[in-house]
C-alpha cells in the first residue's frame, strides 16, 4: 500500500514537472512567433511577469502571448522598447534615450489608438477592432513625428498621440507560423 502512494505521488510530481516543461515550451514558441527568426533564434524569452525562461545573447527580449486578452499578441522588443513596457506596465514616463524597435509578427489585441489604457471602445478613443501584424518604432525626440498619420489607413502611423507612450505602428503581412 505504501509502494502504490509513493509511486501515485511520485507520478503526480512527474506529470505535473512534464505539463510545466510543456507550458514553458509553449510560452518560448510564442514568443518566439513574434519576430522574424533572425531575431527570435538568440533573443532572451521573459515570461509575462518578466521571469527570465531562456537566456539570449542578441539584445531582444521576446514575451508570449497574453492570454487575458483576445488576441494573439506575443512581441519581441529591443532594449528601449523593454523601457518602454515597463514603464507603461507601472503607469511612469519611459526613459529610453535611442530609437527602438518592437516585432508583433503573429497579431495583436484589439485597443484604443488614443488611449493607451482603455478597456473597450467609446465614442471617442478610436477603438481599433482587429490585431494586425506589425512593427513599433519609438524615438526620443517625438517632435519627429509631427505630420504623420494618426490613424491606420494601410500605412504606418502614430498610436497613442500627446501620451507618454506614443509610437509608430507599421502595419505587416502575418509572419507565417
Amino acid at each position: 500500500m505504501r509502494r502504490t502512494i509513493l509511486t501515485a505521488i511520485a507520478l503526480c510530481f512527474s506529470l505535473h514537472g512534464l505539463a510545466f516543461a510543456q507550458d514553458m515550451k509553449n510560452k518560448i514558441e510564442s514568443a518566439l512567433s513574434s519576430a522574424p527568426a533572425s531575431v527570435a533564434q538568440n533573443a532572451t524569452v521573459m515570461d509575462l511577469d518578466m521571469t527570465v525562461i531562456r537566456e539570449g545573447t542578441n539584445g531582444w527580449t521576446c514575451l508570449p502571448d497574453n492570454p487575458d486578452t483576445p488576441g494573439n499578441d506575443p512581441m519581441c522588443l529591443d532594449d528601449p522598447w523593454v523601457n518602454w513596457l515597463q514603464a507603461y506596465a507601472s503607469q511612469e514616463e519611459p526613459s529610453y534615450t535611442r530609437m527602438g524597435f518592437g516585432y508583433m509578427l503573429a497579431g495583436g489585441s484589439p485597443g484604443s489608438n488614443a488611449d493607451p489604457y482603455a478597456e473597450g471602445p467609446t465614442p471617442d478613443n478610436e477603438w481599433l477592432e482587429e490585431g494586425t501584424p506589425h512593427i513599433m518604432v519609438i524615438v526620443p525626440d517625438i517632435t519627429v513625428l509631427e505630420g504623420l498619420p494618426t490613424y491606420p489607413d494601410g500605412g504606418p502611423w502614430v498610436m497613442w498621440e500627446g501620451t507618454p507612450y506614443v509610437h509608430i505602428m507599421i502595419p505587416t503581412p502575418k509572419k507565417d507560423m
